[in-house]
Formats: C-alpha cells, structure tokens, sequence
C-alpha cells in the first residue's frame, strides 16, 4: 500500500510537471518540447556521474505524463568484464527470459531513486531556460525594430549626464545625448518617436541603440504619414539633416499622375504638419530628384534661383552660378544649404555670384556664352524643379540675416 501511495504521488507530481509546463507554454510562448529537452539534457547529466560511463545511458521523460524513464545499453556476455557496459547472461535472463549472448539490454533503472535530483533539476533547468526564452523572445521583438520607428516614453535624465532614459515597454534603453537633436527638451513620461539604429543580444537582455538625430528617422516618419510612399508609388531617393535645424529630401514618383511632393505635403499640409511637429518644428524642404546631377543639385539649392550648374560626374564636383542676389540664399545662413545640399547630391558644390564668375573669367572657360549652358547637362530655362516645398518667408529671411553676416565679416 505505502509503495501504491508512493507512485501514486510520484505520478501526480509527473503531471502537474506536465501541467505547469503548458501554462507557461500558453501564457509565456516557451514551448514545453524545448524545456523538457533542456531537463532531459540536464538528468543525462547527472546520470552519467552515476552509471561511469557516458555514450550508454540514456534518459527520456513522456511528453503526455512526464513519467521519467532512466536506462543503460548493456551488452550480454557470459563473463563480465566491465560491469558499466557488460551484465552477464544470467542476471539479463532474470528481467528478460528471452534475452541471448551478444544482444543489447536495456537496463532500466528505478526512476524514483532520482526523483530528489529530478525536482531539483527540473526547477534549475526550467527557470534557466525561461530565462533564455525570455530573453530570446525580447531579443526577437526588437529586433524586427531594427531599421524602424518605435515609441518610447521619457523617465529621467540620466544622473551627471545629457542623456535620457526611455522605456521602451519590455525594456529601457538610453537616448544618448549625442542622439538627441539640438534643442530638443523632454519631461517625464512624454512620448517620443524613436529610430532604432541597432538591436544587439547580451546577457542580460536585448541592448537596444536608438536616434532621434538620424536622418532615417524623418523617412520613416514620411513612410508613416504617406500612404503613397508605403504602396512604393512616391520613393525617398535621398535625405540630407542637421537635426533640430532643418532637413533636405528628394523624392521621386513611379506614377506619372501622381505628384511625389504634393503626396508627401499632404491636404492642407496634413502630412508634412504631422512630421514637423514630431520633430519639434524642424523645417523640411522636399525637392524632386532627378537622374540628371545638374538637375538635382539646381533643386537642391532650393530655395535659391540658379543660372547654372557644371557638373563632374567623376570628380563628384560641380560648380553652380547664381544671381548676385541670389548667393546668400543659395549659401545658407552658416552655410546650412549649401552642406545640405551637398549631402543630399553627393557632390561637392562651389557656389560663385554672377559677378563673381564674369571678373574670374569662369564663364568663358564653363564655355558659358549667355545663352546656351554647355556642359550644364541638357538643362533648359524653365526646367528647374519649380515644385519644391520650403517656406519662402523663412528662407529668405535666413537669406538676409546670411547677407547681414557676409557684411559684417567683409566690413571687418
């Protein structure tokens, strides 16, 4: 009666194993195969130390009872010699009346003379294991953010340093403040657009790298509000941005009917209102790209009039002539458009007024005769991307403010 009880509560703790496994399978994700794979892997382990040798013994648990089966492969001899793999033909007879010389025997052991170790085991090797999955699991959620947009919310300022702790909802991770945007100021539990940069596996935990300064962060921001963009109709062809201060894009459409900047503008300013504000009023000029480098970079100077572009497709350089009243605009205060304009071409561009480039003699030597562009790559009058976006007024005030500035270190 004592042994029945006994079973009876070996079985009953079998099941519940079983049990609890499934639950943690339904309400964690983990799959309850790999755990008890984890716990066979452990008790063969144990066994091994037991049994002295390690290819025979073998350990199972039944998926449907969590029974716990432990056996070793012997070969049957009539003379033992090495009792760890060798059981002599009398003592097999005694389990198996059936058994021959030379046949492989399953010596099953009593897998209640481990039921202590199998407990323990079992309780080591599944809150390892839940703690991989876990990890693994959040690694892998993450990780599909890598190269996107993710919402954070705003603890705290890191202590003696400018950057910012964010919960990201599984986890936290910090804004650096090299990643933050000029000017940008958060308080606590803000909610704030972030640009994963990076998502990488550690011990304890995903180690989650995000931006609020990368450019990539204004393109999905686009891709987000523009459903032309996500359908691949209106493409993103290049981005130029000083954070916190302004951003250049190009953007080109598959679809003769569809025009990519009024797309990315949106009705009544819809869509490009809703990124300006995510960034906190940063301004975004939106140009049309164009295959023909002259072209693109005479709109990417946009704002600015241009008379005419020379560029070098090998060097990556090129030179762009503009009206004298024009070369303020065409700079940039502090030089920003012109930066942006070169990051957003790929060229190298030096900008000259008209005066400029008569008294040098550039025009004579581009071969420029004032009414054909040689060497301006088929541009025509007339075929500037008169589309880009930008706000006229606050460009040009930023143009008098660039003359100012010109004046003031001229004077000096």
């Amino acid at each position: 009666m004592r042994k029945a009880a006994k079973d009876t509560k070996e079985n009953k703790d079998s099941r519940e194993l079983i049990e609890a496994l499934e639950q943690l399978e339904k309400e964690k994700g983990f799959k309850k195969e790999v755990i008890l794979d984890a716990v066979e892997q452990s008790l063969l382990g144990v066994c091994r130390k037991n049994f002295g040798k390690a290819d025979n013994v073998f350990v199972t648990i039944d998926r449907e009872t969590g029974e716990l089966r432990v056996w070793v492969e012997k070969t049957v001899v009539e003379t033992v010699a090495d009792p760890t793999c060798e059981i002599s033909l009398e003592a097999a007879k005694e389990k198996d009346p059936g058994v021959e010389l030379g046949d492989i025997f399953r010596d099953q052991k009593e897998s209640k003379n481990f039921s202590r170790i199998v407990a323990g085991e079992a309780k080591n090797v599944i809150i390892q294991k839940l703690r991989e999955e876990e990890r693994k699991n959040l690694f892998e959620m993450y990780y599909e953010k890598e190269k996107d947009l993710i919402t954070g919310i705003v603890q705290h300022y890191v202590k003696d340093k400018e950057d910012v702790n964010i919960n990201l909802g599984k986890i936290e991770t910090n804004l650096k403040a090299s990643e933050i945007p000029k000017g940008e100021v958060y308080r606590p539990g803000q909610r704030i657009k972030l640009y994963v940069v990076e998502v990488k596996d550690a011990s304890r935990g995903p180690r989650v790298t995000v931006s609020r300064s990368h450019p990539e962060l204004v393109k999905r921001l686009f891709e987000n509000e523009v459903t032309e963009i996500r359908d691949g109709i209106v493409e993103i062809k290049a981005i130029s941005r000083e954070a916190g201060s302004r951003t250049k894009m190009a953007v080109w459409s598959n679809d003769p009917n569809v025009d990519p900047i009024g797309a990315c503008i949106g009705m009544k300013r819809a869509r490009i209102d809703a990124v300006v504000n995510e960034l906190n009023g940063e301004k975004i000029d939106i140009i049309n790209w164009n295959e023909n480098p002259a072209l693109l970079i005479e709109n990417a100077l946009s704002p600015a009039k241009v008379i005419g572009v020379w560029a070098d497709e090998e060097e990556r350089d090129a030179i762009v002539i503009v009206p004298d009243y024009q070369l303020s605009l065409a700079i940039g205060k502090e030089g920003q458009n012109a930066r942006l304009a070169a990051r957003l071409t790929g060229y190298k561009i030096d900008i000259k007024s008209e005066t400029q480039a008569k008294e040098s003699g550039l025009f004579e030597e581009l071969g420029y005769d004032g009414e054909e562009y040689e060497g301006y790559s088929e541009f025509e009058e007339g075929e500037e991307g008169a589309e880009e976006y930008y706000d006229e007024d606050e460009d040009y005030e930023e143009a008098e403010e660039a003359s100012e500035e010109t004046s003031e270190n001229e004077e000096e």
